[in-house]
């Protein structure tokens, strides 16, 4: 198991009672899930809702839905999560088509872009945090450089946490060949924050 300070001593206070783990974790998470979602989210969703939004309703649900979740080993907190931010996406994206009917009952949380939303639950989004936002947007620019194949390996393994065969069955690959894949698509990641740094 984790150490006490990890995922699974948090989500072990969490269902000791102690709520104010659950924001920890929140924010333990947030960028990774950020960037999973804007390459999840799509040119056409995209348009109507900000990341914040999805964020804010993934958390919403996880906090929700907490006793369903179990612990079974690390990662599988991020895997959860990234289930229900695609549950999210899927939602909103069934909707959008209802959307036209019904555009003035579409909630979004306040933002730059929609100053007279309500405000989220959470106040520390990314929005509000400028340096977060920076970095994720810095993230989002290297992953953007690499070649489609190397940010799927990335995205896949390091950000939604699968592990290399269930990586190697969504990229329709051999546990070889996505290991060696991710292995260069980090090394090209690296020599692009080397860059970005010197």
């Amino acid at each position: 198991m984790e150490t006490a300070t990890s995922s699974y001593g948090l989500i072990e206070r969490i269902k000791d009672g102690d709520q104010e783990a659950f924001t920890a974790l929140f924010v333990k998470y947030r960028a990774r899930l950020a960037v999973l979602i804007h390459y999840r989210l799509g040119t056409e969703l995209g348009r109507s809702y900000e990341i914040d939004d999805i964020l804010q309703e993934t958390f919403f649900k996880a906090f929700r839905d907490f006793e369903q979740f179990t612990y079974q080993s690390p990662g599988s907190f991020m895997r959860w999560l990234a289930r229900i931010a695609d549950h999210v996406l899927a939602d909103l994206a069934r909707s959008q088509g209802r959307q036209k009917r019904h555009a003035a009952e579409m909630l979004r949380f306040r933002s730059e872009s929609n100053p007279s939303g309500p405000e989220p639950v959470d106040s520390r989004t990314p929005s509000r945090v400028l340096a977060e936002e920076e970095g994720v947007r810095a993230l989002l620019d290297k992953l953007n450089s690499l070649p489609e194949d190397y940010r799927q390996a990335i995205l896949l393994m390091k950000v939604e946490g699968l592990s290399t065969s269930e990586a190697a069955a969504r990229l329709g690959k051999s546990n070889q060949a996505t290991a060696l894949l991710l292995c260069r698509a980090l090394k090209r990641f690296r020599s692009l924050q080397e860059v970005a740094s010197g």
